[in-house]
């Protein structure tokens, strides 16, 4: 079942051929056997973590009713994958609904509160009219099933990173990989919940601003949360750009952990002039960024760089150079196909630096 809301806007970019990144790292996986009392236990002791990135719990009361009668029945379950982190704490990778399931019923109480603060108790429901553990809370079950239960176990996986010591690029990997539940995770969500720090809310947060949604076309958070990527993006480019080397989701992993406290003065600059950056894109362009219908990241990203490295362009001046820039052939050559390769990003900025900073356009 989707962990997602099917009614949220979707942005529309073009594809872009990014190089897959070469990975090399060292782990540990070691398997354990919590009791479910334990488990529920190290929740709601907050040593057992369902990262902020994860969706909210989506099972009904009839799933997690019959996920509950298989470990009374003694029936398999699938394992959960667990990340140890640098605190000793387990983030779940993947098992979010099961481990709660679970401890939603030791609790009494179905999902969380409402909001005036009410909950549903958790009355077994959804089992075979035969069941004996039928319209049950965990209080009402017989002490022998009651112990059955608690000194259940699930199979965890625990995984914990050994090498580079200091970089997460293998946990980027892992939870891109072993997060099976509901529509697979993209590569912002994997980042915000690896490279936790400020820079997650301060991304977000510049991704809500009137005048990038404008320029993007939509009017609330993509799904995907590829706005707040494109945001990353020119951030990770701005004023350090001649550095670049592919690939580019490479590249932003290192930048966003490298900036988890966004507090250089590179940082607040940046903040400082993305919402000056966008006045001047919105004054000047109707549906920017979409040479061929939908948002396209290399021109954007090379527009917006160049504006932010660039105050002195005025809404006049963009508007009359944007123009030519699109018509540029080597421009456009560099906003098709391989457009994250280190050569032609940098081409790609030089020229749009030429070009909208041109005294004579």
């Amino acid at each position: 079942m989707s962990e997602r809301d099917d009614d949220e806007d979707l942005l529309e970019v073009e594809a872009e051929n990014d190089e897959a990144p070469f990975v090399e790292f060292d782990i540990s996986v070691s398997p354990s056997d919590p009791t479910l009392e334990l488990l529920a236990s190290q929740v709601m002791r907050g040593d057992v973590i369902i990262p902020f990135y994860q969706r909210l719990f989506v099972w009904k009361i009839e799933q997690a009713s019959k996920l509950i009668e298989s470990f009374l029945m003694g029936l398999p379950v699938p394992q959960v994958f667990l990340y140890v982190n640098d605190e000793g704490l387990l983030e779940v990778i993947d098992g979010q609904q099961r481990i709660k399931s679970v401890t939603y019923f030791f609790e009494g109480y179905f999902g969380e509160p409402d909001s005036q603060g009410r909950r549903q108790v958790f009355k077994l429901r959804g089992l075979s009219e035969r069941s004996e553990y039928n319209d049950k809370t965990f209080a009402e079950l017989s002490p022998r099933d009651q112990r059955k239960l608690k000194n259940s176990t699930l199979r965890a996986i625990n995984i914990k990173q050994l090498k580079p010591s200091s970089r997460n690029d293998s946990v980027f990997h892992i939870f891109e990989r072993l997060n099976t539940g509901g529509t697979q995770l993209k590569p912002q969500e994997i980042r915000n919940a690896v490279y936790r720090g400020k820079i997650v809310d301060e991304l977000r947060s510049l991704s809500t601003n009137p005048g990038w949604q404008k320029a993007l076309g939509i009017s609330r958070p993509d799904k995907n949360q590829k706005d707040v990527e494109l945001v990353l993006r020119l951030f990770a480019l701005f004023n350090v750009w001649e550095g670049y080397e592919k690939p580019m989701l490479k590249y932003l992993n290192h930048q966003m952990d490298a900036n988890k406290g966004f507090q250089s003065e590179r940082a607040l600059e940046f903040k400082r002039r993305f919402p000056k950056a966008l006045k001047v894109v919105n004054d000047a362009l109707e549906r920017p960024f979409r040479p061929r219908g939908v948002i396209n990241s290399a021109v954007l990203e090379a527009v917006m760089v160049t504006l932010l490295e660039n105050q002195q362009i005025t809404a006049a001046q963009l508007k009359r150079r944007y123009p030519a820039l699109l018509a540029d052939k080597q421009f456009s050559d560099t906003t098709r196909g391989g457009t994250t390769d280190t050569g032609i990003l940098r081409n790609r900025l030089e020229i749009a630096r030429t070009i909208l900073t041109d005294a004579e356009g």
